[in-house]
């Protein structure tokens, strides 16, 4: 069974991102790290995950029409 969610990358994460990320198909009771996994991304260049709008962690559970958005470490100076 698939998950549809939709995918957002930001910055150097763009990189990743798939050709059609809305809908983006994952594993039903995948989490968060298993789709940064699923995309290639080292989990070391993700420094925030959102899931509708709420800050969550690479053990957070992916569910139906979720709205991802991954951010990288940003620098600054």
């Amino acid at each position: 069974m698939q998950t549809l969610i939709k995918l957002k990358l930001f910055a150097t994460l763009e990189k990743f991102s798939p050709e059609i990320s809305d809908p983006y198909p994952v594993r039903s009771g995948a989490t968060a790290g298993e789709l940064i996994d699923q995309l290639n991304i080292p989990r070391e260049q993700v420094k925030l995950i959102f899931i509708n709008g709420v800050r969550s962690i690479f053990s957070s559970p992916l569910q139906e029409g979720d709205r991802v958005g991954l951010f990288p470490p940003v620098g600054g100076g």
